[in-house]
């Protein structure tokens, strides 16, 4: 591809993902055992007289309610949900890569990830999630390009570009809420059992890492209110310092973690990527070129309109504590099929 007519200046909508609503993914079959750790969180957030502690108002908003998701519960349920990952096939590992706080975090008890949760939450809050956090808060972060939501993996995930040479203001605390914002707005491009993002990372151009402060302040974040989030991490055109520093953080990268972290990857010949959805500076047919002003009113509408079109299958699923993200995404997938009767949260799988 070649020219001004090839030249990309916008994100991609969610790919189109085949789905039978009925057929539900790995991350939703529970042992009998999980089933009833999760039954105990679900009823715990789903009391009408609930109230998250140590808060004014702490009566359970929309938002609260939507982020509260049947597999958001799942995420922090229990450790005997997490074994399995390290008995299962490399094939096998790939199907479980959505179970992200279950694999992440080993739980004790039910009361382990109530606490958790109620954590999250409290945070969501005071970190300004659903009002501080938004586009035009953000927006003098973006207009370099330096990190760009575009194109999806070779397992549907949306991929996050950061391109640190492009670096355009001074650390601060909005740098931080700009990846915050992005984290929020690649959710909402995940399609039908797709938990997980693809960071893309390139130091060319004699790019600076961030400080090790900051970047201990984002990895903490990321572990502690987004794990297993993360289905894959690839770097580029790492300098010396910059390998240096990427040393120096490895101790606070949780162990899951570590593993999706690759250093210079053959995307396309090791299949991580088709061609149309990787940038040309990774190897990718896809010339993107970064306009702000092309870029971010269309991906900020496209999201805008995807997170409307989440609530309104949420709405008609009772707008409660607990709907599946599954059933959510696959109404929208499946927009104007006539859908099936409601079930379960998960199917249960009796114990050996």
């Amino acid at each position: 591809m070649s020219g001004k007519a090839d030249t990309i200046y916008e994100a991609h909508p969610p790919p189109h993902i085949p789905v039978d609503p009925a057929v539900l993914p790995p991350q939703l079959k529970l042992s009998e055992a999980q089933q009833a750790l999760y039954d105990e969180v679900l009823k715990h957030f789903d009391r009408d007289d609930y109230v998250l502690p140590g808060v004014e108002n702490g009566s359970l908003t929309e938002d609260e309610k939507f982020w509260l998701s049947c597999e958001c519960l799942l995420r922090y349920v229990h450790e005997e949900y997490g074994f399995l990952i390290h008995d299962l096939s490399i094939a096998s590992q790939a199907s479980y890569s959505s179970n992200r706080f279950i694999r992440a975090i080993k739980w004790a008890s039910a009361q382990a990830a109530i606490k958790r949760l109620e954590e999250t939450l409290k945070w969501r809050r005071e970190y300004g999630i659903y009002d501080l956090i938004t586009a035009s808060h953000v927006e003098p972060e973006a207009v370099t390009g330096k990190m760009i939501i575009w194109g999806y993996d070779a397992d549907n995930r949306p991929a996050l570009y950061l391109r640190p040479s492009k670096q355009n203001t001074e650390e601060s605390i909005r740098q931080v809420h700009y990846v915050v914002w992005a984290l929020e707005r690649l959710t909402e491009l995940m399609g039908p059992g797709v938990e997980t993002l693809a960071l893309m990372v390139d130091f060319a151009d004699r790019a600076k890492n961030p400080s090790l402060g900051q970047a201990r302040t984002v990895l903490n974040i990321l572990q502690t209110h987004y794990p297993e989030r993360l289905g894959r991490a690839l770097v580029v055109n790492v300098p010396f310092l910059v390998n240096a520093f990427f040393k120096l953080i490895t101790p606070f990268i949780d162990p899951l973690t570590r593993p999706k972290l690759r250093f210079n990857p053959n995307c396309l010949g090791e299949g991580l990527f088709t061609p149309d959805q990787l940038i040309s500076e990774w190897g990718g047919s896809a010339h993107v070129e970064y306009v702000h002003e092309r870029y971010w009113d269309p991906l900020v509408r496209m999201c805008a309109e995807r997170r409307e079109k989440l609530w309104e299958k949420w709405r008609e699923r009772g707008a409660k504590v607990g709907v599946r993200e599954w059933d959510v995404k696959c109404a929208i997938e499946l927009e104007g099929k006539e859908e099936g009767p409601a079930e379960p949260c998960a199917e249960v799988v009796p114990s050996a």
